[in-house]
C-alpha cells in the first residue's frame, strides 16, 4: 500500500483501540512509521535501540490482536519497549526516554495501565505471566496473558523453571519467544509458515484437546507415551520438542517481520488455545535502520546519534573509564599468573572481560545471562586451583547472592568479584542502580570487601585481589571514567583491612569508602576555608575494617563523617557497630553516616542524583555544619 503521506497512520493512532481500527492492510506503513519515530527519539536521547527496531511488527501484531489492557503484555527485560511505548498514549513524551522527569528506559507498572509488569531485568516475564494467567483463571477470566521473551534471556534457569511450572499446571499462557539472534533455528520460508497457521487453527488444536482427554481415560503412563508420540512427530516437521516436553504447545519458527505470518498465527492462538503455548518468532536487531542492522551488537545500546549516518555521539573523556582500567589491569595480571580466569554473564563489554579475551579466549567465559550459573562455576574453578574474576554489574550480582552465601562464602572459597557500575548509573535509574552489594556481601563472615577511590585504587585493587587466596574477595567501582590520578605501571598489593589518610586535619574528619573521595576533598577545602580543620582518609576495605583508622578519626576529631555509594546497611553500619562496641560513641563524638537514600531514585544525571542524595561537595559540606548546629558558611566554592 502506497503510504498516505498528508495523514500518517501514526498520527490517527494514540492508543492500540485506534490500533485495532485500521485495516490489516494499514499495518506495514504503520510499521515503517512506527521506526522513523523510533529512530528519531533515540538519536536525541540515546538508549536500547537495535532490540525495539525489532519487535516493532511483532508489537503492532500483538496489539492488533489481542484486547490491551485488558490483556496483559509483558515484555522481558524492556530494552524492545519502545514501539510498545510509542502506541500506548507515550508518543508524545518519547523524546523524554531516560532523561530526568521523562520515560522510562523499561517498561514501569507506575508510567502506564500498559506496562502490566515492571522489566529491567531479565528472564522474569514468564514467571509474572504465569502468575497473572493462574490469577486470571482462579478469577474465573478469560484474559490472554502474552509474554515475550527474547533468545538471550532464555539463557537464564529462572525462565525454565517458570516453562517447567506453566507446562506442569496447564496454564493459559502464550510465550513469545523472540530470536533474533537465528540462534535456535531459522524460518523455512512459505512452508515453514503454511505449517505454523496449520498447527495454531482450530481443526489441530480441537483434535489435540480431544486426544488429550481420551487418553486421559487409558491411564496416565499410556496418555503420556501417545502425547509424546503425537508431538515428537509433529516436532519432525515444525521443530520445538524440548518447549513440548515441558508441557508447552508450540508453533513456529515464523518470520517476526511479516503481517502476514504473524496475524493469523496471533488469531489462531488466541481463539484456539487453552493450555501453554510457545510462538517461534525470528526477528532481526536493528531491523531497518541499516547502520544498526550492520553493527556486530545491532545498536543495542547507544548514545546520541546522527539519523544520516549513524555515528554516534563521542564523549571527550579526561580520564579512561573504570570499566576500560580494571580490564587492561585484569589482562597484565593474568599475563603473570596463569590461573587467573575471567567470567561474565553476556556483559563481556560492559565489564571489561572482553579485553581479557582477546589476549587469553581460553581463559575467558562468558556464561550468557545466568549469574546463579556464574557464581557457582566460579566456585568450581577456584576450589580446583583457579583463580576466577567474576565480573558482574553490581544491580546482576543481586541476581546470585545465594550462590555467593552457599557456594562460595560458606566454603571460603577464593572468587574473586569486580563489581561494575557501583552507585548511580544514571538514565538506567533505580533497577540498574548498584546499591546494595556492600549491604549483602559486607554481612558475610569471611568476605573482604573493597572499594575503589579512584582508577590507580582499582590497579591495586585488581592485583590486591589475583594475590588474596584466603577467601572470597570483592571491589567495587561506577560507570563512567575516572578522575584522571595517574595510573601506576602496576598495582600494588594492598594490605588487607588497611585504609589510608588522604589529608590530615584537626577538627572535621571525612571517611570516604569508594569514589566520594574526589568530593570529600572538594568540601575539606571549603571546610578548610570556613575555619573547620579536616581531615580526609580513604577506608578502602568494608570489610575488614582498619580500627586502627577508625579509633584514630574518632579520638581526635570532633566530628567524623562516613560516606558511601551504598544503601544504608552498608559500611556507615560497620563503622558505627565498630564505634559503639568500642565505647567510642561514648565522649561526644558527633558522628553522621551519608549513604543513598532509602528510596528509588528515578533516573537523571548521576551528578544531579548524588547532589540530590546529599552525597556531592555541597551536601558533606552542609553535613558537617548540621552536626555542629551551625548554618553553613559560604564559601563559594561548592557547585
Amino acid at each position: 500500500m502506497t503510504p498516505n503521506l498528508e495523514t500518517p497512520l501514526l498520527d490517527q493512532v494514540e492508543f492500540p483501540n485506534d490500533l485495532r481500527k485500521l485495516d490489516d492492510r494499514d499495518l506495514p506503513q504503520l510499521a515503517r512509521e512506527v521506526r522513523d519515530e523510533m529512530i528519531d527519539a533515540v538519536s536525541r536521547t540515546g538508549g536500547h535501540l537495535g532490540a525495539g527496531l525489532g519487535v516493532v511488527e511483532l508489537t503492532i501484531a500483538i496489539h492488533k490482536v489481542f484486547d490491551t489492557p485488558d490483556d496483559r503484555l509483558i515484555f522481558d527485560v524492556g530494552h524492545q519497549c519502545y514501539p510498545h511505548k510509542i502506541l500506548t498514549g507515550r508518543r508524545d513524551r518519547i523524546r523524554t526516554l531516560r532523561q530526568e522527569n521523562g520515560l522510562s528506559g523499561f517498561t514501569r507498572r507506575a508510567e502506564s495501565a500498559y506496562d502490566p509488569f515492571g522489566a529491567a531485568h531479565s528472564s522474569t516475564s514468564i514467571s509474572a505471566g504465569l502468575g497473572m494467567a493462574v490469577a486470571a483463571d482462579l478469577a474465573k477470566s478469560k484474559r490472554n496473558v502474552i509474554a515475550v521473551i527474547g533468545d538471550g534471556a532464555m539463557s537464564a534457569g529462572m525462565a525454565y523453571e517458570a516453562l517447567n511450572n506453566a507446562g506442569a499446571l496447564d496454564a493459559r499462557l502464550i510465550v513469545i519467544l523472540n530470536d533474533n539472534d537465528m540462534s535456535i533455528a531459522p524460518p523455512t520460508g512459505a512452508m515453514s509458515a503454511y505449517l505454523a497457521r496449520l498447527a495454531s487453527g482450530r481443526t489441530y488444536m480441537g483434535f489435540r484437546e480431544m486426544g488429550k482427554k481420551l487418553t486421559s481415560y487409558l491411564g496416565k503412563s499410556i496418555d503420556r507415551a501417545i502425547t509424546r508420540a503425537v508431538e515428537h512427530a509433529r516436532g519432525y516437521v515444525t521443530g520445538g520438542t524440548m518447549f513440548e516436553e515441558m508441557g508447552f504447545y508450540h508453533i513456529g519458527p515464523i518470520d517476526g517481520h511479516s503481517f502476514d505470518h504473524l496475524l493469523p498465527v496471533l488469531r489462531n492462538v488466541r481463539d484456539n488455545a487453552q493450555g501453554p503455548v510457545l510462538i517461534h518468532v525470528v526477528t532481526q536487531k536493528g531491523k531497518g535502520y541499516p547502520p544498526a542492522e550492520a553493527a556486530a551488537d545491532k545498536y543495542h545500546g547507544v548514545n546520541k546519534f546522527d539519523v544520516i549516518t549513524g555515528a554516534q555521539a563521542k564523549s571527550k573523556p579526561n580520564a579512561p573509564s573504570y570499566t576500560s582500567v580494571f580490564g587492561e589491569a585484569l589482562v597484565q595480571e593474568a599475563a603473570f599468573d596463569e590461573k587467573i580466569v575471567g567470567i561474565t554473564a553476556a556483559m563481556p563489554n560492559g565489564t571489561g572481560i572482553d579485553k581479557l579475551a582477546e589476549v587469553f579466549p581460553s581463559r575467558t567465559f562468558d556464561v550468557g545471562i545466568a549469574e546463579q550459573h556464574a557464581v557457582t562455576f566460579a566456585a568450581g574453578l577456584a576450589a580446583e586451583g583457579y583463580k576466577p574474576f567474576c565480573a558482574l554489574y553490581s544491580t546482576f550480582l543481586q541476581r546470585g547472592y545465594d550462590q555467593v552465601v552457599h557456594d562460595v562464602a560458606i566454603q571460603g572459597l577464593p572468587v574473586r568479584f569486580p563489581i561494575d557500575r557501583a552507585g548511580f548509573v544514571g538514565a538506567d535509574g533505580p533497577t540498574h542502580a548498584g546499591s546494595f552489594d556492600t549491604t549483602f556481601l559486607a554481612t558475610l563472615p569471611g568476605m573482604v570487601v573493597m572499594a575503589a577511590a579512584d582508577e590507580a585504587e582499582l590497579k591495586h585493587m585488581v592485583r590486591t585481589a589475583a594475590a588474596y587466596d584466603a577467601g572470597p574477595i570483592s571491589f567495587r567501582y561506577p560507570r563512567g571514567e575516572g578522575v584522571g590520578v595517574e595510573l601506576p605501571e602496576r598495582g600494588q598489593i594492598l594490605e588487607i583491612g588497611k585504609g589510608r589518610l588522604v589529608k590530615q586535619g584537626s577538627k572535621v574528619a571525612l571517611l570516604s569508602f569508594g569514589t566520594r573521595l574526589k568530593d570529600c576533598l572538594l568540601a575539606a577545602e571549603d571546610l578548610d576555608a570556613a575555619g573547620l580543620s579536616t581531615t580526609v582518609a580513604d577506608a578502602r576495605f568494608a570489610k575488614p575494617l582498619d580500627h586502627d583508622l577508625i579509633r584514630q578519626l574518632a579520638r581526635h576529631h570532633e566530628v567524623l563523617i562516613t560516606i558511601e555509594e551504598g544503601a544504608v546497611g552498608g559500611f556507615a553500619a560497620h563503622v558505627l557497630q565498630f564505634l559503639s562496641t568500642e565505647g567510642l560513641l561514648d565522649h561526644g563524638l558527633k558522628i553522621r553516616p551519608l549513604v543513598l537514600p532509602d528510596i528509588w531514585m528515578e533516573q537523571a544525571s548521576p551528578d544531579a542524583m548524588y547532589a540530590r542524595a546529599g552525597l556531592d561537595r555541597a551536601g558533606i559540606v552542609s553535613t558537617v555544619f548540621g552536626a555542629l548546629g551551625q548554618k553553613r558558611i559560604d564559601v563559594g566554592a561548592a557547585g
